[in-house]
């Protein structure tokens, strides 16, 4: 019985209870950092405007955004102009989901090595704010997005004149029982989340720290 005694207590305080964690566990010390951090990109770059990959950049988002405000608007004002109201001759609000995740998924993943995949004015201003983009390449990115938004809805209305017009252009719209404040609180927190989640998924100590994780973990 005391050699198992013993042995507990050597086992016990074989090792530290102040062990390092995250990067540090995994580098040689507590200073030591196993990712490198990029430097902040320069206010405003002249030089990118004589760069093919700077306008290429642009033609991807202003593309992207074109496609997703085309499939998502085709695909709202396919469940909302409705004339049946029945639940099986749409895809229903599920469908409206998929069609949002679904096109943002393929586009970030099409266009990621390209541009960055931004496909929204909040995430290019949040990057530039935080110093990944230069001032340059932040306003042609927002400008590059927002003729693609205007050019998907005007392919829908011209294709689909008299339900996009019936239908408001597929714009949302407070549901009753809710005021305008309480929209756009709902819409702060939904741009916050994916401001938030698109840092996240970019920050160099999160792929340090958890390289370990498979990508599949949250689905598991």
């Amino acid at each position: 019985m005391e050699g198992k005694e013993e042995d507990v207590r050597l086992g016990a305080n074989r090792y530290s209870e102040h062990q390092p964690i995250g990067t540090a566990a995994q580098g040689g010390g507590a200073d030591e950092k196993d990712y490198k951090e990029p430097p902040p990109a320069p206010f405003f770059e002249a030089g990118e405007l004589t760069s093919w990959s700077f306008y290429r950049a642009g033609i991807a988002e202003f593309l992207a955004t074109f496609l997703f405000l085309y499939i998502s608007v085709l695909t709202v004002m396919g469940v909302v102009g409705n004339p049946s109201g029945s639940k099986c001759g749409t895809v229903g609000i599920q469908g409206i989901a998929w069609s949002f995740g679904g096109m943002i998924f393929v586009l970030v993943y099409c266009t990621a090595g390209i541009s960055g995949g931004h496909i929204n004015p909040a995430v290019t201003f949040g990057l530039f704010l935080a110093r990944k983009l230069s001032l340059t390449r932040a306003v042609f990115y927002i400008v590059m997005q927002c003729l693609g938004a205007i050019c998907g809805a005007g392919v829908v209305k011209g294709f689909q004149t008299t339900l996009y017009q019936g239908n408001g252009g597929g714009a949302n719209s407070v549901a009753p029982g809710y005021t305008k404040g309480d929209g756009l609180g709902a819409e702060i927190v939904g741009t916050f989340v994916l401001v938030y989640t698109v840092f996240s998924a970019t920050d160099a100590k999160r792929s340090a720290r958890d390289s370990h994780v498979p990508v599949s973990a949250p689905v598991e």
